[in-house]
């Protein structure tokens, strides 16, 4: 479950991506446009801590780009070449944002939606003192992710490396995890248990991430 808040980000998170992703090797598109969200998808981080958010952005006319985000209440050890910025969340005060591809917390979430089948998280938003449901914005699937339960999925720790290309390799010591970063762009490379999805101008289902257990 991922408990969103009603609140205001300064910068946007938006506003963040626009200078952040034309210094990433895999963006195709101009700088200095505004970019637009095409649907975004949740993880939920068990401990409460880390906000999983990954986004499908991209310039009026160019391709979709996934981007993992991770929400932090504090600078991450170690990932300063991976922070995408600060923002000020009007609830929770200063956030750190991080690409989620060198955050071990995202790693983790990834691993667990895809390897038990579980998904996207369930979205919900506290009015008034109650929780409604938030609609999620684009449609998530695993695939052949067989039977396995929370206990077969092997703990993800620190990350042993990221490649960052147009499939962003995420290495640990137990799980192998692919991120596409331009989905739907030209043939995707099966590496496992495949994360699928669609979107708004995204009629049919194509792979976001994949999975393999070492």
């Amino acid at each position: 479950m991922a408990l969103l808040h009603r609140a205001t980000l300064r910068p946007t998170k938006l506003d963040l991506l626009a200078a952040w992703l034309p210094g990433r090797p895999w963006f195709v598109g101009p700088t200095g446009v505004d970019v637009v969200s095409r649907g975004a998808y949740r993880f939920d981080d068990p401990a409460g801590e880390v906000g999983v958010e990954t986004m499908l952005v991209g310039t009026a006319d160019g391709p979709v780009h996934q981007v993992p985000l991770t929400y932090r209440a504090a600078p991450l050890d170690g990932a300063d070449d991976w922070l995408v910025g600060t923002t000020e969340h009007s609830v929770l005060g200063p956030r750190w944002v991080y690409d989620g591809c060198a955050d071990p917390v995202y790693a983790a979430a990834l691993a667990h939606a895809i390897l038990t089948g579980s998904g996207q998280a369930e979205q919900y938003v506290e009015v008034d003192g109650r929780r409604e449901v938030r609609e999620p914005t684009m449609t998530v699937v695993v695939s052949d992710a067989g039977d396995a339960g929370d206990a077969d999925v092997p703990p993800v720790g620190a990350l042993r490396r990221v490649v960052d290309e147009d499939h962003a390799l995420i290495s640990t010591d137990s799980v192998e995890l692919v991120v596409v970063r331009r989905p739907g762009a030209g043939a995707d490379r099966s590496a496992g248990v495949t994360l699928s999805g669609r979107w708004d101008g995204q009629p049919t289902t194509v792979p976001l991430a994949y999975a393999r257990v070492l």
